[in-house]
């Protein structure tokens, strides 16, 4: 495995890291927490040093499972990522970024995962319903308290980056280390402004569905069939209209014939090209056993040529596909 910074941060990251989203959200029926924890050890004990997860994962669950694997393991080790943002009640102060909100939810996040640190908090999106100097501030403060090492964003678009760097830069205020967007090599629209953006402002990025929920690894081979056991039937099928077109499935077939010759898998193959963006600081991955997390943690060690690289981007170029994004 091999590790990157996070932006300008003197955090190391591995290039590779594991999500809580699949891994255990509480709400599967066919998934249970013995196998999650035995998931995310292997992936710990296979190189993988940066864990990713949030409040809202099983509205709570995926944060006491992580912390439960991880127990066992020096906490100066291992780097946790969490987020806030989203509901965690009814009433309106259980939601959105305000002060009470932040303060409140990381102090739940820290006893869930049974840590004195969240090592990167996240924004996990944009509040417009708050003021960005009250959000940075209380994000601030939390890093004062020892309570969080480093901040991050989710999902802002490039204007309300450059808002948010703006404001801490007007205020005197500790910069955010990270953003987390959707990146894979079918949704590619950070490349235009986002990473330019991040890049100016010292921010890495800690990419999620680099898969596209399991459509670059191969296992859907045409727009009219969903598999009833497949990620996409049992979790987003908003995705699965999006992602189900003829032109996708047609680069797909190019990519594993691809995959095949450099004698790789077609999912080493889309992670490790996302890791050709050196503003990537990880890829995150969702892995439901050890077999998947062995098979991806190889992809921090493909090595890319640059005719592979021409030859790739070419079939790339030509998909005309929107993710989108912000909503």
């Amino acid at each position: 495995m091999k590790y990157r910074r996070l932006g300008n941060s003197g955090l190391q990251v591995s290039e590779i890291s594991l999500g809580t989203w699949l891994t255990f959200d509480g709400t599967s029926t066919d998934y249970d927490k013995n196998d999650a924890i035995t998931t995310i050890k292997f992936a710990y004990e296979n190189g993988i040093n940066y864990f990713d997860t949030a409040n809202f994962y099983g509205l709570g669950n995926a944060e006491k499972v992580l912390g439960e694997a991880l127990a066992e393991f020096d906490r100066t080790s291992y780097v946790i990522g969490s987020k806030v943002y989203f509901p965690m009640g009814s009433k309106p102060n259980q939601r959105g970024l305000s002060r009470k909100h932040i303060m409140d939810q990381c102090d739940q996040s820290l006893k869930r995962l049974n840590v004195d640190y969240i090592d990167i908090y996240q924004c996990h999106r944009y509040d417009p319903s708050t003021p960005v100097e009250e959000t940075l501030t209380a994000m601030n403060d939390l890093v004062a308290q020892g309570k969080i090492l480093y901040y991050g964003i989710s999902e802002w678009s490039s204007g309300q980056i450059k808002e948010g760097l703006d404001t801490v830069k007007q205020l005197g205020l500790r910069k955010m280390v990270s953003n987390q967007p959707i990146y894979n090599m079918l949704v590619r629209q950070i490349e235009k402004d986002i990473i330019p953006a991040s890049k100016e402002g010292g921010l890495g990025q800690l990419v999620f569905s680099p898969l596209a929920q399991g459509v670059l690894t191969g296992a859907y081979t045409s727009p009219d069939k969903l598999p009833e056991n497949s990620r996409l039937h049992k979790t987003d099928n908003d995705s699965a209209s999006l992602y189900f077109k003829d032109e996708i499935f047609e680069a797909i077939s190019k990519l594993k014939i691809i995959a095949e010759r450099e004698r790789c898998s077609l999912t080493q193959l889309a992670l490790s090209w996302i890791l050709l963006e050196k503003n990537v600081s990880s890829v995150i991955m969702g892995a439901e056993n050890t077999e998947q997390v062995a098979e991806n943690i190889k992809a921090s060690d493909m090595v890319w040529r640059e005719d592979l690289i021409k030859e790739v981007n070419g079939i790339l170029d030509q998909i005309d596909f929107t993710w989108p994004l912000f909503d």
